[in-house]
């Protein structure tokens, strides 16, 4: 691990376990969302960022690991963790590998358009079907059972836990991006023929890290239904696919830190702009704020917040050679 990515998870570490001590509840609230949202931006960072592929579908594995979370903890009085957990888990990841083996057939647009509709189609089921309640979604009305009597409850605990999760994740996807098969993704990435020509099977390179993807996504859901304890179609809606996006160009394509960086950066612009005490009656059009803040962002900084370093870097170096250059004589 570089120095520079132990700093930062040591930094990240510091500032979570700090913070709740002098919060209020709010702001752990908002704060134990974030997070979630960070490992919902990392799963769609191994796709987009890694791999080169743009998907619009990602809320559908989202919303089907929190859909999954409620509807089977509601049908015994006691569920554990350890069941219930995988479930979500393996139910978006299922999603994901039948997403994944039709829409990797296509390219470019086409695969965008797959992905979007998939999302669609997962979406007007749980919105249309009394299956999950309807436009109305459904409560979660038990906590799972981690053990014995120790129950996944309290805005306290399933903040540390969702820290913990979030840690986890992004230990997952460090080694994975540093192994072989996380360089193949890379040299995919770049230049996928030519993968294909050293001898790659590039499309089950490629439908095992959907899998994976869909699988994060399916555990941050879950995380989603343990903490709001309520679920509803939204969170399936292509609309949410593209704020994850946007999450991640934010905070900088082909690095892990940057999505993380992004998914809070976001969620704070966001708070900000929605905020009366700062912008008054204007916070009404927040969307209106955030939509130029991020048009500005991408516009200044291409590489996003994670880059933002070089960026500077690059335009210092280029300034000091301009100035220490000598003038030109006219003879």
């Amino acid at each position: 691990m570089k120095k520079s990515q132990l700093f930062f998870l040591l930094i990240l570490a510091s500032v979570l376990v700090f913070l709740p001590q002098i919060s209020s509840e709010y702001v752990l609230d908002w704060l134990t969302k974030t997070m979630i949202f960070a490992i919902f931006a990392l799963s769609l960072e191994l796709l987009v960022g890694q791999t080169g592929l743009i998907c619009f579908g990602q809320s559908a594995f989202f919303g089907i690991g929190a859909y999954t979370a409620v509807l089977f903890s509601a049908k015994v009085d006691h569920t554990y963790l350890g069941y219930l957990l995988p479930l979500a888990i393996f139910a978006a990841a299922l999603y994901a590998l039948i997403v994944g083996a039709l829409s990797l057939r296509t390219k470019g647009v086409y695969f965008i358009m797959v992905t979007l509709a998939f999302a669609q189609m997962a979406y007007y089921v749980i919105h249309d079907t009394p299956l999950g309640g309807g436009t109305d979604g459904i409560y979660l009305y038990h906590k799972p059972i981690i053990f014995r009597d120790l129950v996944l409850e309290g805005s306290t605990f399933i903040y540390f836990f969702t820290t913990i999760s979030l840690f986890l994740v992004l230990g997952f996807l460090g080694l994975l991006s540093s192994s072989r098969f996380g360089r193949a993704l890379v040299g995919i990435k770049i230049n996928e023929l030519r993968m294909r020509a050293i001898g790659f099977e590039t499309y089950w390179y490629k439908l095992v890290a959907f899998v994976i993807s869909g699988a994060i996504a399916g555990i941050a859901g879950f995380l989603f239904a343990m903490k709001d304890g309520f679920v509803n179609p939204e969170i399936l809606s292509w609309h949410l696919s593209g704020t994850v996006l946007m999450m991640i160009i934010l905070g900088g394509l082909g690095h892990l830190r940057g999505a993380v960086i992004g998914a809070f950066t976001y969620a704070l612009l966001e708070e900000i702009f929605r905020s009366e005490t700062i912008f008054g009656s204007f916070s009404k059009n927040w969307h209106l704020g955030l939509g130029l803040t991020l048009i500005l962002s991408v516009a200044l900084l291409p590489k996003g917040l994670f880059g933002m370093r070089d960026q500077l870097q690059k335009s210092l170096s280029l300034y000091l050679a301009n100035f220490k250059k000598p003038p030109k004589t006219k003879l």
